[in-house]
């Protein structure tokens, strides 16, 4: 079913929903998804593009949290690495075992960090991804190649999971969609509809034409992350009541800094973070930074402090410093913290908290992309006791993501064949396009793995609304090399403007609009 025809379908709708989830990141994907499969009739709405803010700005790790173990924080991590090995069964094409090493500069650190690793790898039981192990000096060398070895000691190679965070929010909507649900972008909540002080629905507004709707609801969740407050204030709770909000900044590298297959990983930073550089799409992700800041912001943007930290760290670890023109993007996402103002944040639980309001509205917030599933499915219990609907059973646990059996090999096209495989079982299928129309097997820009039919497939299948939804989300173009998405954007916007028969001037404004945002990508100093 086409945007279009959802948005038909949703002003002729008069029976209430089951549930109403606000927000459409992983937090309320996961909770819609939660509803969706327990037979629940279930309506998401999202005010930007799905996974917009904190969900399409993580490192990228599907993980228990060796940090959280370093804190005692047990019951987050053995969560954490049950649902982390079922993210891996449930969705294969998008997540994956990933191996890291951690560096030793003196030989007491060896066994600490050998000892650390190991009760690691033994929580994580039946569902382990490989065992940890000691490496001498020149092994170190050998699976971190590029890594400073001045001092090096040697190292402890342990396994994580590593994902495609806004693919894998893409293939929950289209799981949502296979279970009946219903998940809609660009779809603002205005207000809550109360009635005798209970909140019974939602009112919202179409971004695009300017359509207004009310939603009824048997329950609404809040799901909106940084955002989570604005909703909260709606429903009568004070501003600033709940949330402590931090902002992490990763630089992407060429491949060259980090030429390998296995990640590194820095147990303990400046600032008490764990520090990783890993491979991903061809390139090396670093990152990050922990920053309290007071304001949320739709498009946050790194702080002098943050670029100068990465630069430090990277020229300890990764031999030198990178030039500005080696940066090939920098992009910040911001955390909602469920804590007291004025604890360092990089010390805050990423625990989630479920509230729920004497009207009746249930908000989640904190926790983590890996716990995801499990936010979901506590979350939808306890909308369900408050919405009074008929007690099912999660089936979650097991349930195959959209897109989870890759039907067909991959082409061997190199840096495009890894980058397919996240479309999963709807790979041929959008190799079909190619073939109805040779042009679209061109790829967008020659440093980028992506072609023009991503595009078309993108606004036909994904709910992409704008350049920068295919460019920052669809594909990872933005997030990857900012100037190659700059220079391949006017060729999306016409490939955009076509398949969803927008204007000239749309075309060129929705191209502005992105060169605006694009260049917060490229770092100049």
């Amino acid at each position: 079913m086409t945007r279009e025809e959802i948005l038909k379908q949703l002003g002729r709708e008069a029976k209430p929903w089951d549930v109403v989830v606000v927000g459409g990141g992983a937090t309320g994907l996961g909770a819609a998804v939660e509803a969706a499969c327990r037979g629940y009739r279930t309506l998401l709405i999202e005010r930007f593009d799905f996974a917009k803010g904190t969900s399409s700005r993580s490192t990228k790790l599907v993980h228990g949290g060796v940090r959280y173990l370093q804190q005692l924080n047990l019951a987050l991590v053995l969560d954490a690495l049950r649902e982390r090995g079922h993210m891996l069964r449930n969705a294969p094409h998008l997540a994956h075992d990933l191996s890291f090493v951690v560096p030793a500069y003196s030989y007491g650190a060896l066994p600490y960090y050998g000892l650390g690793l190991k009760i690691y790898e033994e929580l994580s039981g039946r569902l382990s991804l490989g065992r940890s192990e000691r490496l001498s000096r020149e092994e170190t060398l050998e699976r971190l190649p590029g890594i400073n070895a001045n001092g090096l000691r040697g190292g402890v190679l342990y396994h994580d999971g590593q994902f495609d965070d806004a693919r894998y929010a893409i293939a929950l909507l289209r799981t949502l969609q296979d279970a009946g649900g219903v998940g809609i972008n660009y779809v603002e909540a205005t207000g809550l509809i109360q009635r005798n002080g209970k909140t019974v629905g939602v009112r919202a507004r179409e971004r695009e034409e300017g359509a207004d709707f009310e939603f009824s609801g048997k329950v609404v969740v809040n799901a909106t992350g940084v955002q989570a407050e604005e909703l909260v204030a709606l429903d009568g709770r004070p501003s600033g009541s709940l949330l402590t909000v931090s902002q992490g900044t990763h630089f992407v590298l060429p491949r060259t800094f980090l030429p390998g297959d296995t990640a590194l990983m820095v147990p303990k930073t400046a600032d008490g973070r764990v520090l990783f550089a890993i491979p991903w799409h061809g390139a090396t992700l670093v990152g990050t930074t922990d920053e309290p800041v007071d304001r949320v912001t739709v498009e946050p943007r790194s702080l002098r402090a943050e670029r100068e930290f990465l630069r430090e760290h990277i020229a300890r670890y990764l031999d030198h410093a990178p030039t500005t023109a080696e940066i090939l993007s920098a992009w910040s996402g911001l955390r909602p913290l469920v804590g007291k103002k004025g604890v360092s944040t990089a010390r805050l639980p990423r625990n989630h908290t479920i509230l729920v309001s004497p009207s009746g509205l249930v908000t989640v917030t904190g926790g983590k992309w890996t716990t995801y599933r499990r936010m979901g499915q506590d979350t939808i219990d306890c909308a369900a006791q408050v919405g009074a609907l008929p007690r099912r059973i999660s089936t979650t646990l097991a349930m195959k993501l959209h897109g989870w059996t890759l039907d067909a090999p991959l082409d061997g096209k190199g840096a495009g064949g890894e980058w397919e495989r996240v479309y999963g079982s709807d790979l041929p299928k959008l190799h079909e396009l190619s073939t109805q129309e040779p042009e679209l097997e061109t790829l967008l820009h020659p440093r980028l793995p992506f072609r023009r039919s991503e595009v078309v497939w993108a606004a036909r299948h994904e709910m992409a609304r704008t350049v920068e939804d295919v460019l920052a989300r669809r594909t990872r173009a933005l997030f990857l090399d900012a100037r190659a998405a700059i220079e391949a954007a006017p060729d999306v916007a016409r490939l955009l403007a076509a398949e969803l028969h927008r204007s000239g001037g749309w075309m060129q404004k929705n191209l502005q609009d992105f060169m605006e945002l694009a260049r917060g990508y490229v770092v100049v100093d």
